[in-house]
């Protein structure tokens, strides 16, 4: 992906949840040198992956295969005192996949916050093949559901389904709806070591730095940091 591409979306998302009346932290807004002047906030932040996240997964097609999304708190894995939980906004376009994976340690909730409608599909895997072996039992806005591998199930705003660990799901925003705004509440998240991605795909996106940073990925405060 090029820099000018993620401050074009970054800039759009913040629009977005403007308009959605999602209120954003001031960090959040945050140019390069706010965050040189606050190094403890940005170490801080880099240690628990707090800030703006923007993928491709590799693909290269952002508009077809891509997710933006802010991780707003989160804390370590295992260390004394941290929060247990996470929490994350994320923009999802209509047409625009995550692409399969689980998490052998995240048990989440996916949340329509506002905008369009999300699409989800659910599949166990095994040996690096989707398996399909019978309807898969969910939580949808806290009924039981049973729905059959890789069957897409609609969330309409407000809506939401728990996701244990292990099961895999893929996700993307309606095709006849606007963009959605997507809301995730977890146990404690680590994007480096807890995804497990079908097809070995990668959750981070190398970047080509056509243009200055405008508002740092959280993964940018480190080179900030010591900028």
């Amino acid at each position: 992906m090029r820099r000018s591409e993620v401050n074009a979306l970054l800039h759009s998302a913040m629009a977005m949840m403007d308009r959605h009346g999602f209120q954003l932290p001031p960090w959040a807004r945050w140019s390069p040198q706010q965050w040189r002047e606050n190094p403890d906030r940005a170490r801080r932040c880099v240690a628990r992956q707090i800030g703006w996240d923007v993928t491709d997964f590799g693909s290269g097609r952002f508009a077809e295969r891509g997710l933006l999304l802010l991780c707003l708190r989160n804390g370590r894995p295992g260390a004394p005192g941290e929060r247990p939980y996470a929490e994350k906004i994320m923009v999802v376009n209509p047409g625009q996949e995550t692409p399969w994976h689980c998490h052998r340690i995240k048990m989440e909730d996916i949340i329509v916050r506002g905008g369009g409608n999300l699409v989800i599909e659910l599949a166990y895997a095994a040996d690096g093949a989707l398996l399909d072996d019978g309807p898969i039992e969910v939580v949808i806005d806290e009924a039981t559901t049973r729905a059959a591998v890789a069957t897409p199930l609609v969330l309409r705003p407000g809506s939401s389904i728990t996701l244990p660990q292990g099961l895999m799901h893929r996700f993307y925003g309606a095709p006849d709806t606007g963009p959605v705004m997507v809301g995730e509440v977890s146990v404690v998240n680590d994007d480096l070591t807890d995804n497990d991605f079908l097809g070995g795909l990668g959750r981070f996106s190398a970047i080509e730095e056509d243009e200055p940073i405008r508002y740092p990925l959280w993964q940018d405060l480190k080179i900030e940091r010591t900028s």
